[in-house]
């Protein structure tokens, strides 16, 4: 077997792990601490002592925000269950804590060690493990299965790119199928996914559809973005959203030569995906000879020429305040982010040539009219100074986002009905195990 291999050089890995922990913590403190929960320790139950435990795994922000809908659904479905939500991150935790109810336990997945997934399994003694899209922990699922822990992969999805990366390499490979064949279901969001995860060992696979379509966004999230788009009105307010490393120095450029007479630009809303590049990216705009503020110091003025959304959580508001939005991670190749929640919003949708991290949902966008896809950063800003001349568009794009979000929903129900049965399943095992001759 592979996995003793894999876990031995895990082990071997810790004090590079801790070396990397400490130096991600320079960069942002949140890897600093609560170390403990990262191998095992510190997880005591508190709320939650005398309830059976549904755990849900979501890796990073934006899986919890993706998870919302799903924890909301699990706590009406299952009130007589409490709800165990880990997270990779330190952005994510936070994410966390700031959003899902009161009761649910937000925790660090240990690492994929195997005493330290044994100790956590132990100390919650979860009935079910529902794993956000795909994160495949080879000794967290076998630590599970030895415990009897139910494990779904929720949302599940798998890049023809990603399927190439696992299949490659025969000992991943290997790891890989191992890991899936242990989920008792698969949900993926099409039947493209579906059809890689089972190529690479996954068994019981349905096609349940994508669960952000099921997230409402906030009003109160969405009137803060009204209220910052009254601030710079009448001046058109063009938005560029969750960019990663090497997007910037793209597209600000191309920013101002498709908007080369500055007394009629637009305001540029700029909001890197990662918290922790904000002083970079600050950096790169005034390269660029723009002047620029900050979400945390004041609201947006009409007289800036680039505003940073430095905050975390507000999303739908700056997706409610613009006229256009472009939609970072997809002019580099790394995929593209979620275009589905500027689509709920009603904003008309720009993106870039790298998708692969979301394409079924841009191919139904595209079909939906609620996006324009385009070829590079340049194009890019010229197709948002097209569509900012052009209303009666913007309006066409803005319904077809919104009726496109409406028509895929449901993945959240079809998610809550396959827990449901495999609590019951659970449920009947044990009695059935408790009936034996021998248990009496």
């Amino acid at each position: 077997m592979v996995r003793p291999l894999y876990s031995i050089a895990l082990y071997l890995a810790v004090p590079l792990i801790l070396l990397r922990l400490v130096i991600r913590s320079l960069r942002e403190p949140g890897y600093g601490k609560h170390w403990g929960e990262r191998f095992g320790f510190g997880t005591t139950r508190s709320t939650t002592e005398h309830r059976p435990i549904i755990w849900l795994h979501a890796v990073s922000v934006g899986e919890v925000r993706a998870a919302l809908p799903l924890i909301a659904g699990l706590m009406r479905r299952f009130p007589a269950h409490a709800l165990l939500l880990t997270c990779m991150t330190p952005t994510g935790r936070d994410m966390a804590l700031r959003s899902v109810p009161n009761g649910v336990e937000v925790r660090y997945l240990p690492y994929d060690l195997p005493v330290a997934m044994s100790r956590f399994v132990e100390t919650w003694q979860p009935k079910v493990l529902l794993v956000m899209e795909t994160e495949l922990w080879p000794n967290m699922l076998a630590t599970c299965e030895r415990h009897s822990v139910r494990c779904v992969l929720v949302n599940a999805r798998l890049s023809e790119k990603s399927r190439a990366g696992y299949a490659c390499f025969a000992p991943i490979a290997a790891l890989a199928r191992e890991a899936l064949g242990r989920f008792d279901a698969v949900l993926a969001q099409s039947a493209e996914d579906a059809q890689r995860l089972q190529s690479l060992g996954a068994r019981r696979v349905d096609v349940s559809g994508n669960v952000k379509f099921d997230l409402v966004p906030d009003a109160q999230l969405i009137e803060l973005g009204k209220s910052w788009q009254r601030a710079v009105r009448p001046r058109a307010i063009l938005l560029v959203a969750s960019t990663r490393e090497g997007e910037e120095s793209l597209l600000l450029p191309a920013f101002v030569r498709a908007f080369a007479d500055a007394a009629s630009r637009p305001l540029l809303v700029l909001v890197p995906r990662h918290p922790a590049r904000i002083e970079e990216v600050i950096s790169l705009v005034r390269t660029a000879g723009l002047r620029c503020e900050r979400r945390s110091n004041q609201p947006p003025a009409s007289d800036d020429d680039v505003w940073i959304g430095d905050s975390m959580g507000e999303m739908p508001a700056y997706y409610a305040m613009c006229d256009v939005a472009i939609i970072g991670g997809s002019f580099v190749p790394l995929g593209g982010q979620n275009l589905i929640e500027a689509a709920a919003v009603g904003a008309p949708i720009i993106i870039g040539p790298s998708t692969y991290n979301f394409a079924e949902a841009t191919k139904l966008a595209l079909a939906a009219g609620a996006l324009q896809q385009v070829r590079d950063a340049a194009d890019g800003m010229l197709a948002a100074a097209a569509l900012l001349k052009d209303l009666q568009q913007r309006e066409q794009m803005s319904r077809a986002g919104a009726a496109f979000t409406a028509q895929h929903r449901g993945a959240t129900e079809r998610s809550l009905n396959l827990v449901d049965q495999l609590l019951v399943d659970s449920a009947t095992k044990g009695a059935t195990a408790n009936e034996r001759p021998g248990n009496r």
